[in-house]
């Protein structure tokens, strides 16, 4: 193997700007072990999928929406948060699958946007400087809890699994169906003709698929009326983690190179 092949350690000859300096270097070690040992968040086909879909926007062929939390908390994992994070990513998409008439590739910021860059370690808040608060899988933004705590990468682990899984479980139950785009509440758009030009798509959208359903042209594509592909997405910083849970694929394509899977 090449000298300047990549490997999940790379990192680690690189310049860093955005480290993390634990008290107990031992206590990490630990937590990184006990995570890298845990289940994958994601599957190989899921990122081979994505990569395809990746692969037709750069082309041309699709558009992609991303969008969520700047820093997501551990309290954001909850059913109410979750739904209407996806409510807007399906709405937005909606707007634009019926305006550009491309498919979108649809990403959220979540499940894992755990970790908050800095410019600087420390801040001063109420006239006394202490460590600056680095997202919840780092320390706490209660300004008396800011020493980072290793164990908070356990606790992203779980948070960004049971987001993962109610994600998809959301999406296998309908949640998604165009055929209930109506469903996709409204109630925190709050100029009026917004809500008047979203209505008038989704009208536009029921006629044509109840004239589908009419002569009989959505029974083969079903599964794309009902549910779709979304993905999930947060900004790699916290690099000890990350190389936890990026696995090697043990069983490649024919003629391929094994993958490395990432967690989201």
């Amino acid at each position: 193997m090449a000298d300047n092949a990549w490997t999940p350690d790379s990192w680690r000859s690189k310049p860093i700007k955005q480290d993390v300096v634990y008290d107990d270097p031992k206590e990490l070690e630990a937590v990184v072990g006990r995570v890298a040992n845990l289940p994958p968040l994601v599957s190989s086909p899921e990122i081979d999928r994505l990569r395809a879909q990746l692969k037709d926007v750069a082309e041309g062929r699709a558009f992609l929406l991303q969008g969520g939390d700047c820093a997501e908390s551990f309290d954001y994992c909850n059913p109410t948060a979750i739904e209407d994070k996806l409510k807007v990513l399906l709405q937005m998409s909606l707007v634009l699958l019926w305006g550009m008439r491309l498919p979108i590739v649809r990403i959220a910021r979540m499940a894992g946007q755990y970790a908050k860059p800095r410019s600087s370690p420390y801040e001063t808040v109420n006239g006394e400087t202490i460590m600056s608060y680095r997202g919840d899988n780092v320390n706490s933004i209660d300004p008396a809890c800011r020493r980072p705590d290793p164990q908070r990468l356990l606790q992203a682990y779980f948070h960004s699994a049971s987001t993962v899984n109610f994600v998809r479980l959301l999406l296998d139950s309908g949640f998604a169906d165009i055929h209930q785009p109506e469903a996709w509440d409204l109630g925190h758009v709050r100029n009026p003709e917004i809500r008047r030009e979203y209505q008038s798509i989704v009208n536009r959208l029921t006629d044509s698929l109840e004239f589908m359903s009419v002569i009989g042209a959505t029974s083969s594509q079903a599964s794309a009326l009902n549910t779709v592909d979304l993905y999930t997405s947060h900004e790699a910083l916290l690099l000890e983690y990350e190389q936890a849970l990026t696995r090697a694929v043990p069983k490649p394509l024919p003629g391929a190179e094994p993958a490395l899977a990432g967690r989201k």
